[in-house]
């Protein structure tokens, strides 16, 4: 019997619009293995079983064969109204009330025939790196001992599990790229204004942008050109781009380990043999860059929890919020921010291409550290995603790209980064890394 377990959202895809195999029959075996995996895995809140197997069905009534992600299950991230769902945010303190209206995002891909199985765990308000709390833990599937990363963490944790073929998460300071980058997934955090966002109050003063976590470069850039409405072909013709590598960390003081810079490094050279022009370049980063990332991370929360009951909220939670009130009215301005961006400039308009390690060091330790201390989740997020926040401020597009393993058997990963508008770039070369150096797709956790 052919298993759909595994494949790709292309794969599916194809296969549904063929009629080679029905929306039910594929939304249900993947059901079955949420079932299965997912008490030891942590990835869902809430799984829409009934929900999906009705829509699934009702996918029969449309044209299959104009629908991009026809029948395609996909996970979504509980920070997104999802119609008829609460969208709990990860946090005691919001309200458990369904949404009327899908958002945009999820919107447009189910009406490119993708079925919502479930909303996936994040950290309380999607502010840590780690995903755990109320709601649940989500772990990765390459080593259960391990946090899956956040704040989508729940979202990549369902993809590597093999429980959905993609899912729908966003990005604030990497919150798409840590975990895919933990779990062994391609994640593209568009560059501002691509893909619709309207993530809490304001978009963590528009540093959030929606985007695709996947298996492969091919199911990232089909999720891609629904969510941003617009066609993304793969270039007719191989195209040469320069590309500088960097494995210094952007933060003052955090040093990136021995796997991720051999592993830039590594990538880098299989792209020079392949043509392109690369060369060790580092992006003149600011010594200030440290202090405005913290500054933009809390005044984010700060404005996304002034609704909220504090005593609702986890004791990190709080801590954070009371920090980022004191730097609202400055984050507004934008001033630093506009800064960053004319220091980073002339380096882009050197270089195509950045490529960096994703992560300075392995996840931390699957644990309650929504009971931590905030201090003490402030530091283990830096120390092991320093790579990620600078092209949140800049609103810029990139990736996180699987590359090689850790010495556990993890996954490990790389960067990739680039001007306003190169998506396309990012994405073809992220395709050729794949095709030089291909990843296992799924952790087998039967």
């Amino acid at each position: 019997m052919t298993t759909w377990v595994g494949r790709t959202a292309t794969e599916i895809a194809a296969a549904v619009r063929e009629q080679r195999v029905t929306p039910r029959e594929v939304v249900a075996e993947h059901l079955a293995r949420i079932e299965r995996l997912d008490g030891r895995v942590g990835a869902f809140r809430t799984v829409r079983a009934e929900a999906a197997l009705a829509e699934a069905d009702e996918l029969l009534s449309r044209d299959l064969g104009r629908l991009a992600l026809a029948g395609v299950p996909v996970a979504v991230k509980d920070n997104l109204a999802v119609r008829g769902e609460a969208r709990r945010n990860g946090s005691a303190a919001t309200p458990d009330t369904p949404a009327d209206e899908d958002h945009v995002t999820v919107a447009r891909l189910r009406a490119a025939g993708a079925v919502v199985v479930g909303l996936t765990n994040v950290p309380e308000l999607c502010v840590f790196g780690t995903t755990e709390g109320v709601h649940g833990t989500a772990r990765n599937p390459w080593d259960l001992s391990r946090t899956a990363g956040g704040s989508s963490g729940g979202s990549a944790a369902a993809v590597a599990a093999g429980m959905t073929p993609i899912a729908l998460g966003n990005d604030g300071m990497g919150s798409l790229r840590i975990p895919a980058a933990n779990c062994g997934l391609v994640a593209l955090k568009p560059g501002h204004g691509v893909v619709p966002a309207g993530i809490g109050h304001g978009d963590w003063f528009g540093m959030s942008e929606n985007g695709p976590l996947a298996t492969t470069v091919e199911d990232t850039r089909l999720m891609f050109s629904v969510l941003a409405d617009t066609e993304q072909p793969p270039p007719a013709e191989p195209v040469t781009r320069t590309i500088a590598v960097s494995v210094r960390s952007p933060l003052a003081g955090v040093r990136v380990t021995r796997p991720y810079t051999t592993a830039a490094r590594q990538a880098a050279a299989l792209l020079s043999e392949a043509g392109h022009r690369v060369r060790p370049a580092n992006p003149p980063y600011p010594v200030w860059l440290s202090t405005t990332s913290l500054a933009h991370w809390t005044a984010g929360t700060a404005v996304d929890a002034e609704d909220l009951d504090p005593r609702r909220l986890a004791r990190r939670t709080r801590v954070h919020t009371a920090v980022g009130r004191r730097f609202v009215t400055g984050v507004r301005t934008g001033v630093r921010r506009e800064q960053l961006r004319a220091r980073l400039a002339p380096f882009f308009a050197e270089h195509d291409v950045l490529l960096t390690p994703a992560l300075a060091r392995r996840s931390p330790a699957s644990v309650a550290w929504h009971e931590r201390g905030w201090l003490r989740n402030i530091l283990a997020n830096t120390a092991y995603s320093p790579m990620t926040p600078p092209w949140n401020l800049t609103g810029w597009p990139a990736m996180a790209v699987p590359f090689g393993t850790l010495p556990s058997g993890a996954p490990c990963a790389v960067q990739l980064v680039g001007r306003p508008g190169s998506e396309a770039a990012l994405l073809d070369v992220a395709g050729q890394l794949e095709v030089l150096n291909p990843w296992r797709r799924t952790a087998w956790l039967d």
